[in-house]
């Protein structure tokens, strides 16, 4: 086994070591002897050096010697005292080492034998490793060449390259294994896992850290042990399922639960916990809570006990509203019960719906005109409505029988209601082909007694045919009826004095009389082919050659929204007078008629002559309303003189209304005055009676006093004005009260017909010879076709905005501006605005002259 190896390699060491320190023991007790010998060596030399010495002296004591007693006596001394030691330090050695070899041949004994011990542990871990079929990886610190161990055959082919994983596991496995060993070397993260080889042959890898060093050890799963792999990865799959399953029933939206086998509640899903109003399953478990009554759960539990299943319809309390389930309960092995409930609330109210849906459309076919009869796939008849039975006369009892459509044809046949068929079988065959076929088909039935039926069978989806029938009989004599007065119109139309044509809304040519024809010298083989409305403008053009009236014809006949009527008068040139108009006909198509008024023209253009001498008369009565104009002038002063007087305080003092109508009448006469002194003036200048106050004429004073006139409205209308002038303008001769009042009307008439939030622009230039005042407004701007007719008495078009006047202000300044030799011009665009200029002559000589 993998953990045995290293104990019994660290025994072995240990064993060793003990022999290493025994052999040294041995040999320093193998030096003994000779530190014995040394010993008795000196000794007998200083035993012969006493010998020597007495010799010497002849063995007489008296005769000299060589070395005098107390020399001897010390150096027998110091013999002594080294003989002596050695002798004490052999005997202490002596001792120690017969010790020391005693308990070194015990330790030898004890390590000969735990090395006996180890090799035999070492053997029986060799045999048991080799005898399991498994193989193991040791890789040492620091190394990253493994030692294999084991037998590594059970990998089959791939023995010889263990290292290599994905030679003999799939490359998913080889991977897992790859991580899991590197993890194990870098980390110390050990490792259980279960790989398949390419074979199909279960293994198990098991990695961990033993004594500093890393271990992996692959064996076979057989028997027992492969039960227990096949029975863990079983469990792992029912607990997945499981828990898929349970992860499942909490989501699902309808109830579920467990019961055990007393019946009391032992699980349940958060739908469950919501429709019993608990705070959520837990607490609906724990608190007992139940979804239906009594009655219901009495049911269920019988059902429970008998171990059969129930399916069935309850009623349950939701949310304070009453609400139907559809249950399913089935008994579990321990003896308990789990179900299930589906809202059936919404089910019950759609197949309620259904029900008073198909019942409204009962009621909807009842009270239609088109029969109606529905045969189910076996051809019974399911469904008719009223007109279905009043239709073919038939007995309501034995329509409700559900008679075969093949017995109602029969029956329809006898009481000859049918068309006659020279061979029934056949026709009745085809007509049966509907109930096999994919598509409605439609045809008409010609009956005996003159109707005619249009007959539409239509396939039903789930098998059988509706039959629809419509007596078109009416139809067809409408039909009739319609072509009838189709020709009776075209006989009128060609008999028609007006020249009458109509043009669908292609543009094309339908129809036209003979007058239209005549009218305009076109061919009828021409008109016979459709021509397009070009083709018929460009053929008319020879005798009116006016393209405003072509080209209004041609836009209201190609619309296609705003299809406004044209309406006009065209003289040919032939010297005729035409009336031309355009009528929308609702089929998107356009009439056109012309009119011959030729006669009616001339007839004109005399009562014209003498419209003409009636002008003549008309100006005369304008020249006397100029007479009463300054005939009423020195009334109108006198009130307005009055009215000031009483209006003083010096005069006395007048209530508040008083003061009012005083206010009205000042205002009144104040505008009744300027109107006047306005159509005076034209009158004046109209008669060439005018005559100039020439000075000099400060330009910017002038232009600031005609301003501050305006200035009230400007604040009250919230308009922005805009003053230009170089302040080196200088002045000019002219009349300074006329030219006051032309620039006054000028801005009151720019003032008038701005909009709130605007800009009026007022700006003076001085050229060599001329003085040019310019005003400019953003308002609605004035048509090209007014333009002309603005400067004309009386004349005042509001153009959307709420100026209102009497059409004075202009003509004022034209007239005023010419009679200082001056010009007025006017650029407008609709939309954008309107610019007012007048010019002045700075020559003052030319200003003489035109004043004069």
């Amino acid at each position: 086994m993998p953990e045995m190896r290293p104990a019994i390699v660290g025994g072995w060491k240990a064993a060793r070591r003990r022999w290493t320190t025994g052999t040294a023991l041995a040999g320093l007790s193998r030096s003994a002897p000779a530190l014995i010998a040394a010993a008795t060596l000196v000794q007998t030399a200083l035993a012969g050096s006493a010998l020597a010495q007495n010799a010497l002296s002849g063995g007489n004591t008296s005769a000299p010697a060589l070395f005098s007693p107390a020399e001897m006596d010390r150096s027998a001394t110091v013999a002594l005292a080294v003989m002596l030691g050695i002798a004490a330090v052999a005997a202490v050695t002596s001792i120690q080492l017969l010790r020391t070899r005693r308990r070194a041949a015990a330790r030898e004994g004890e390590a000969a034998a735990e090395i006996a011990a180890l090799q035999a542990r070492l053997d029986r871990a060799s045999a048991l490793l080799l005898a399991d079929p498994q193989a193991v990886l040791i890789w040492p610190a620091g190394s990253d060449t493994p030692e294999v161990l084991g037998n590594p055959a059970l990998l089959g082919d791939a023995a010889g390259r263990l290292l290599a994983f994905g030679t003999w596991l799939d490359p998913q496995a080889a991977g897992q294994l790859d991580r899991a060993v590197a993890g194990l070397r870098d980390r110390g993260e050990g490792f259980v896992m279960t790989l398949s080889s390419r074979t199909g042959q279960p293994l198990e890898a098991d990695g961990r850290i033993v004594g500093g060093q890393a271990v992996v050890r692959l064996r076979d799963v057989t028997g027992t042990r492969r039960e227990l792999m096949e029975l863990a990865a079983r469990c792992h799959e029912l607990q997945t399922g499981g828990d898929a399953l349970r992860a499942l029933v909490e989501q699902l939206p309808a109830p579920a639960w467990v019961r055990d086998s007393a019946g009391a509640l032992r699980f349940a899903n958060p739908a469950y916990a919501r429709a019993v109003e608990a705070a959520d399953a837990a607490a609906a478990v724990s608190g007992h809570a139940e979804l239906f009554d009594r009655a219901a759960r009495r049911d269920l539990l019988q059902a429970q006990s008998t171990g059969t299943a129930f399916s069935g319809r309850l009623p349950a309390v939701v949310a304070g509203e009453r609400r139907s389930f559809d249950v399913f309960a089935a008994s579990v092995p321990d003896g308990g019960s789990a179900g299930i409930a589906f809202d059936a609330s919404t089910a019950e109210k759609l197949r309620t719906d259904i029900a008073r849906l198909a019942e409204a459309h009962r009621r909807t076919l009842d009270h239609l005109a088109t029969g109606v009869a529905i045969f189910d796939a076996g051809g019974r008849l399911v469904f008719y409505n009223a007109a279905y039975r009043l239709l073919w006369d038939l007995d309501p009892a034995f329509l409700d029988q559900g008679p075969s459509d093949s017995i109602i044809l029969d029956r329809l046949r006898g009481a000859r209601k049918l068309p006659e068929q020279s061979n029934f079988r056949q026709w009745k065959a085809e007509l049966h082909e509907a109930y096999r076929a994919t598509d409605a088909q439609p045809g008409e039935w010609h009956l005996p007694d003159g109707r005619t039926l249009r007959v539409v069978t239509t396939p039903n989806p789930e098998g059988g045919v509706t039959y629809l029938f419509d007596d078109v009989t009416e139809g067809l004599n409408l039909a009739r009826r319609y072509d009838a007065l189709i020709r009776v119109q075209g006989e009128t139309l060609d008999n028609l004095a007006e020249a009458v044509a109509v043009f669908g809304s292609d543009g094309r040519l339908r129809l036209s009389n003979p007058s239209f024809a005549r009218l305009w010298r076109l061919s009828p083989e021409e008109l016979a082919e459709r021509p397009h409305v070009e083709a018929v403008i460009a053929a008319c053009r020879r005798l009116h050659d006016a393209p405003d009236i072509w080209r209004a014809l041609h836009g209201t006949i190609t619309a296609i929204e705003d299809r406004t009527p044209v309406s006009g008068r065209m003289e040919r040139r032939d010297g005729s007078v035409l009336d031309c108009a355009t009528v929308p006909l609702p089929d998107g198509a356009t009439l056109v008629a012309f009119r011959d008024m030729t006669d009616s023209v001339n007839v004109e253009r005399a009562l014209i002559e003498r419209n003409e001498a009636l002008e003549a008369a008309d100006r005369l009565k304008i020249d006397f309303v100029h007479h009463v104009s300054y005939e009423l002038r020195s009334p109108l002063t006198n009130i307005i003189g009055f009215a000031e007087f009483l209006n003083d305080p010096a005069t006395g003092s007048l209530s508040e209304r008083q003061q009012e109508y005083l206010g009205y009448i000042t205002s009144s006469t104040n505008a009744l005055l300027a109107l006047i002194n306005n159509i005076l003036d034209l009158a004046t200048i109209d008669a060439g009676a005018m005559t100039l106050s020439l000075g000099e004429v400060d330009i910017r004073a002038t232009m600031e006093a005609a301003a501050e006139g305006v200035r009230d409205r400007l604040v009250k209308d919230d308009i922005h004005f805009e003053f230009r002038v170089s302040p080196g303008i200088g002045s000019f001769v002219a009349d300074e009260r006329r030219v006051r009042q032309v620039l006054f009307n000028l801005l009151s008439n720019a003032v008038g017909f701005s909009p709130p939030g605007e800009t009026v622009t007022f700006v003076a230039q001085r050229t060599a010879d001329t003085v040019v005042f310019s005003v400019t407004d953003h308002g609605p701007g004035i048509p090209d076709e007014v333009q002309e007719r603005v400067f004309d008495w009386f004349e005042t078009r509001s153009q959307g905005s709420s100026h209102r006047g009497t059409g004075l202000g202009l003509s004022l300044v034209r007239s005023f501006v010419e009679l200082h030799g001056g010009v007025v011009s006017l650029n407008s665009v609709v939309g954008r605005g309107t610019t007012v200029t007048c010019v002045f002559p700075a020559d003052r000589g030319a200003q003489r002259n035109a004043a004069e």
